[in-house]
Order: C-alpha cells, then structure tokens, then sequence
C-alpha cells in the first residue's frame, strides 16, 4: 500500500498573512502549490498600486516569489499559473509584467480568466504550481 506524501505549510513574512484559513503554499509529493496572492504589501496589509494593474501584477509576483523562495523553489521551476483579473481589458497589461518575471526559459502552462470580484478589491490575482528541484 502507498503512503501518503507528508504535507508542509509554507509560511513566510515576506508575503502577506493570509486573509482566511488557509496557508501561503503547501508542499507534498515534490511539489509546492501556491494559493493565490493579490497585491498587498507584506509589511502593512495594505493594497499595492492604487488601481494600478501593473504595478498591483509586480507586487503580486514578489509575494508569490517569496512564497516559492521559502519553499526553497525557484520561480523557474513553475509549471501551472492560474491568473484571475477583475476586467479582461487588464491582459496586456498584465501579460507584459508577466512576461517580465517568467520570460526566460520555460514559461509556465497558464490560464486566465476574468472573475466577478477579486479579494481586497484586487485587479489581479494569481496562484502557481510548482516543481521542488
């Protein structure tokens, strides 16, 4: 019979606490997947970017960069993302910060779609999937 792979929370003050009962990221099976991060700012728990998608997409992308980091994951090793935008007229915008933070290598299978409402009335959220290494 197969044990069960044992299960870590990640957890870190280099990205903000979470806002509900759930953890930063989990580890299991040699593999980290990351809950959805918007744009707050670790230190103050207050929005990043007054509106500003891409600036809000930059922040959303550092928290997320400290969650792998404390892992022990590279951003490189991010297989899936899942980005979540509160207006779809936002993706170009979006897509070249984007573009910034995952553009050498391999880039990350992704999906993107528009949601009725983001936390903290966010314009960006985005979650990953990654590959301990």
């Amino acid at each position: 019979m197969a044990t069960m792979p044992e299960l870590q929370a990640v957890i870190t003050e280099g990205a903000p606490a979470p806002v509900g009962p759930y953890n930063q990221a989990v580890v299991g099976g040699g593999v980290v997947y990351c809950s959805g991060q918007i744009a707050l700012d670790p230190a103050t728990g207050s929005m990043v970017g007054a509106g500003d998608v891409e600036a809000e997409t930059r922040q959303v992308l550092a928290n997320l960069q400290a969650v792998l980091a404390a892992a022990g994951c590279p951003s490189q090793q991010v297989m899936r993302t899942t980005v979540y935008l509160a207006d779809l007229a936002d993706f170009e915008r979006v897509n070249a910060v984007y573009a910034e933070f995952f553009g050498s290598g391999v880039s990350p299978a992704r999906a993107c779609i528009q949601a009725a409402g983001l936390p903290k009335g966010a314009r960006v959220e985005i979650d990953c999937i990654a590959l301990l290494g």
